[in-house]
């Protein structure tokens, strides 16, 4: 059986092309477990969602369907399943939102080094991961070309971990705080000095 391809009046495009979006990201959220078994390797959004006793002090909209949650970040994928599956659950050096998180969790005593970047050491990348697992849960929309609409969907929700993108007035001290202690947290070593 083939699928007929869509035709240019069936594509939503626009306004109506980020209507969707939204109401894809504001269903239910699942956990990293779900979410590792049903997500593409197609392009789209994500959306990262937490209780408010998570971060109370950066609040972010309520999910629509389980109001208990609030949005925390908003990204975009080329390929969904690789971002969230092997940047997002493993590697602190390309992952603003790793990054930014374990600058929000200095109490937790997170360990840093320094490659060509700043990276979390290997244990604490595993327990960055497990502590992503037992708080936070997903939501995506698969989208050919999310690019386009990632920046009027952050405009729309103001996800308090987005710093790029976001209006001034929403952009949150806390985490650009949290940002740049993350990169402070390992200086690249001094050579000696000589007398």
């Amino acid at each position: 059986m083939t699928i007929p391809e869509p035709r240019p009046e069936d594509v939503p495009t626009g306004g109506t092309r980020v209507e969707e979006v939204l109401r894809l990201l504001f269903d239910v959220p699942v956990g990293l477990d779900v979410a590792g078994k049903r997500l593409s390797r197609s392009g789209g959004v994500y959306a990262w969602w937490a209780a408010p006793s998570i971060f109370p002090d950066l609040p972010g909209p309520p999910n629509g369907s389980v109001p208990s949650l609030r949005l925390l970040y908003l990204g975009r994928a080329t390929n969904l399943r690789g971002r969230i599956l092997r940047n997002h659950l493993r590697r602190s050096g390309s992952s603003t939102l790793r990054r930014t998180l374990v600058g929000l969790l200095v109490s937790e005593g997170y360990r840093t080094t320094r490659t060509d970047r700043v990276v979390l050491v290997p244990e604490d990348e595993a327990r960055l991961t497990a502590w992503m697992s037992a708080h936070l849960r997903l939501t995506w929309a698969e989208d050919a070309e999310p690019a386009t609409i990632e920046a009027e969907l952050v405009r729309r929700v103001h996800p308090p971990l987005n710093v790029h993108g976001v209006d001034p007035e929403h952009i949150q001290a806390a985490v650009v705080a949290a940002k740049n202690s993350y990169n402070a947290s390992s200086r690249p070593v001094e050579p000696p000095r000589t007398p």
